[in-house]
């Protein structure tokens, strides 16, 4: 941006230095939902993250802002915004120390870290294995999934080892058909013993009042005929969950998936009809009670197998309404992704499943030291989601509102 290292001077009430004026603009109104902005802090000031608040300015009055700095390459500041079409905001960054704003919490217990907000549960990543219920096949066995993953009311979204698919997880990213030294490896059916997709370690773990994240590293593991291992893929998924704002039913996931081969060995992803980032739902969701809505204005029957930015799954939970909006990155393999969207007939009560598979329709070679990245979003939420929402919150995901100085 050409960013320019501002002069510093007092503010009227004398209790904070002024460090630079950040304004942001609205290409469209967020309808009243909150969502990340980010510049680099390096291009603007040197200055201690300790040392630094930020502030609202609006109708002569400054509002401390919860934000949060990530120092993983340039240092950037992260918050939260919303606004309408062709509005104006803007911020002042100070010398002064930053407010108590509560952070997210990581609770790690059992083999697990969840993700909190105000003593409500977001997410959880189970890192350690989940073994199948007794008397079933231990072939089912599997970490590094996401399950509970709450609404902001706290309706459970996510459903693991479902007896007509045990090896089904929540939330989970496995290959179905990849070719991978001659032979041709289903990460995905794990009753198939041919490989899995493994916890291998933790990276990093940030809390902080804007989001709490998570970095681990996956192991997409080979099962040799003569009983040996190797990994063919190594994966590192990083998970963010931004805070949800009081006022509003709903909070962000961010997902980065950064994959390469573990090996001087490449690996191809090979076109199969299902495979990728994919959700089992609740059961409490059937044909009647739910609904599917496409990028494309497509229902449930339609949308399988067309190629979407991203598509609404929800339905009705008890006494209240919920789901999420699924969203493919721009920048990601075969974008538009395809889909895989469960017949409406599914075991006869039309169960729901939801998945991009990016290879549904097409091969994607990786090629060894090299890196290749899938992201996703998630809109969580509870209410009816509208198309005309949906649309403006991948918008913003593509193209989230740009920040400037001012002066």
């Amino acid at each position: 941006m050409g960013l320019l290292l501002l002069t510093a001077f007092f503010f009227h009430n004398g209790f904070a230095q002024k460090i630079a004026t950040l304004e942001v603009d609205f290409a469209q109104s967020t309808n009243g939902f909150s969502v990340p902005v980010s510049t680099s802090l390096d291009a603007i000031t040197f200055q201690a993250d300790s040392t630094l608040k930020l502030y609202r300015v609006a109708n002569n009055k400054r509002t401390a802002v919860p934000f949060q700095i990530n120092s993983e390459e340039d240092r950037s500041i992260y918050w939260l915004v919303n606004g309408d079409a062709g509005e104006k905001q803007v911020y002042e960054l100070a010398s002064e120390a930053p407010g108590g704003f509560e952070t997210l919490k990581i609770d790690d217990e059992n083999g697990s870290i969840t993700i909190e907000s105000d003593d409500h549960n977001l997410l959880r990543y189970h890192y350690e294995t989940v073994y199948p219920p007794e008397g079933v096949d231990s072939a089912f066995q599997r970490s590094a999934f996401i399950h509970p993953l709450w609404t902001p009311h706290g309706q459970v979204l996510t459903r693991i080892q479902p007896p007509d698919h045990y090896h089904h997880y929540g939330i989970w990213n496995p290959w179905t058909h990849v070719l991978f030294e001659g032979d041709t490896i289903d990460f995905w059916n794990l009753i198939k013993k041919q490989g899995t997709v493994r916890f291998a370690n933790f990276i990093s773990e940030t809390a902080g009042p804007v989001y709490s994240e998570y970095s681990a590293l996956h192991e997409h593991v080979v099962f040799k005929p003569n009983g040996a291992e190797k990994v063919a893929m190594n994966e590192l998924q990083s998970v963010r969950v931004y805070r949800p704002q009081k006022d509003q039913d709903c909070f962000i996931v961010d997902f980065t998936m950064n994959m390469n081969c573990a090996s001087e060995s490449p690996v191809t992803l090979l076109e199969y009809r299902y495979e990728g980032f994919g959700w089992r739902t609740t059961e409490k969701w059937d044909r009647n009670n739910s609904e599917v809505i496409s990028s494309q204005g497509k229902n449930r029957v339609e949308t399988d197998g067309s190629k979407e930015r991203w598509c609404i799954v929800q339905g009705e939970l008890d006494d209240d309404y919920g789901g999420v909006v699924m969203m493919s990155y721009p920048a990601n393999y075969n974008h538009p992704e395809p889909m895989r969207i469960w017949p409406i007939n599914m075991y006869g009560r039309g169960d729901m499943f939801a998945s991009f598979s990016t290879t549904k329709d097409t091969d994607w070679h990786l090629e060894p030291k090299k890196d290749y990245v899938l992201k996703y979003r998630l809109l969580v939420y509870n209410g009816k989601m509208t198309k005309e929402n949906a649309e403006m919150a991948w918008q913003y995901y593509a193209h989230p509102p740009k920040v400037k100085i001012i002066e």
